[in-house]
């Protein structure tokens, strides 16, 4: 097996992480859930850089973000599959 470029923690997570540097849209990206060691295919439809997160799934602005199993935020604007996860669309609940 290949080198993952992103790492999945739980199945219900609905955002992956970037593990390396310079991952350029087009990519297909080699994706790893942790938790079994299951893989799967995504493409990349943006760069995006290494510790970003990925979209697993489409989510719509007010949707609850999930990684390592946890809600981690909310999305402030829709991304599809695959698109670019970060400060800019997604906010944490505390505040």
């Amino acid at each position: 097996m290949s080198r993952p470029q992103l790492l999945v923690h739980d199945h219900e997570d609905n955002v992956g992480v970037v593990v390396v540097e310079d991952l350029a849209a087009g990519t297909e990206m080699l994706c790893v859930v942790t938790a079994d060691n299951s893989d799967f295919r995504l493409t990349a439809k943006a760069d995006i850089p290494i510790g970003h997160k990925v979209a697993l799934k489409a989510m719509k602005a007010g949707d609850t973000v999930t990684k390592y199993g946890e809600d981690i935020g909310r999305m402030i604007a829709d991304v599809a599959v695959g698109d670019h996860v970060h400060v800019h669309n997604c906010k944490t609940k505390r505040w």
